[in-house]
């Protein structure tokens, strides 16, 4: 079925006369009525009774009509919606992060971009790390920003920021007024952690390893400000990124680690094998020039 006889058809059921369908569709009434007739021999039923000069739709051509006004419909949301994703300008990143980024970097990446192009959409996710790759993987998003880097060779990346690490501790701890600490002080305390999947949990682990610390695990949480709070009531001691300013927990103290490398890499990752859209391109070399060091 010609996308145009349907089109046609339409504006001939809305004229009922074939002069006026004409001059309006700009075409000759012969290559008008071509069309109808293609149309029905195609539907296998007339779709119009003849009365006089004037066109009557009849029930087959009421229930074509219904169905065609709903496809041509469809069909130019679908080609808007198309241009609108290959326009850099106007289209739609998909992105994730990690929840720990949700209130402070995610939301500068976006601000940022906008400010250059302000009708650019956005869908967001959250995840954890070891999620975000395989999302990126997946096609199921554009980008992600997440850290430590994926070891995916089929991912991109780019760091973009460098988080110290610091040591969790209730106000009245015996390190609570220490300017600096190394993880060895506090090796043979019990530590609120992160599940065993999550990026953060994986460098803490790998902290206590080099200084031969084997941690007893007081709380297992997905949420560091959940540790943040436990930590803080006394229940174990934790590591976390220093918090943004006005989101430290008042009643713990935040200590910040000597050992090296004591600190999170960010990054955005995208995949490799996959093309990107121009709106997504856009916003990869952006965030990929900006740096976002400084955040």
């Amino acid at each position: 079925m010609h996308l145009d006889d349907l089109d046609w058809f339409v504006t001939l059921a809305d004229t009922q006369n074939m002069t006026r369908a004409a001059e309006r569709l700009h075409t000759t009434q012969p290559t008008l009525s071509r069309s109808l007739a293609r149309l029905e021999q195609e539907i296998g039923a007339p779709l119009f009774d003849r009365v006089g000069r004037r066109l009557r739709l009849n029930q087959s051509g009421e229930v074509l009509l219904v169905h065609a006004r709903r496809s041509l419909f469809e069909l130019r949301a679908a080609t808007e919606h198309i241009r609108s994703l290959r326009d850099p300008d106007r289209g739609t990143v998909r992105l994730s992060f990690l929840h720990s980024v949700a209130t402070w970097l995610a939301p500068e990446l976006i601000r940022g971009f906008r400010a250059r192009a302000p009708q650019v959409q956005f869908t967001l996710t959250q995840a954890a790390s070891y999620e975000l790759a395989a999302l990126v993987t997946d096609g199921a998003v554009d980008l992600a920003v997440t850290g430590p880097r994926p070891d995916d060779p089929d991912l991109g990346w780019h760091e973009i920021h460098r988080e110290e690490l610091c040591l969790v501790v209730p106000r009245d701890h015996r390190l609570a007024d220490r300017d600096r600490v190394g993880i060895a002080e506090a090796a043979d305390e019990p530590f609120i952690m992160l599940g065993s999947s999550f990026g953060l949990r994986r460098l803490t682990d790998e902290l206590l390893a080099r200084v031969g610390g084997e941690p007893t695990i007081a709380f297992e949480s997905a949420e560091i400000p959940t540790m943040e709070s436990l930590a803080a009531a006394g229940l174990g001691v934790t590591v976390v990124p220093r918090p943004r300013p006005h989101r430290a927990d008042p009643n713990a103290a935040y200590i910040p680690l000597t050992d090296d490398p004591a600190h999170r890499v960010l990054g955005l990752v995208w995949p490799l094998s996959r093309p990107e859209s121009p709106v997504v391109e856009r916003f990869r070399r952006f965030v990929v020039a900006e740096h976002w060091a400084s955040l």
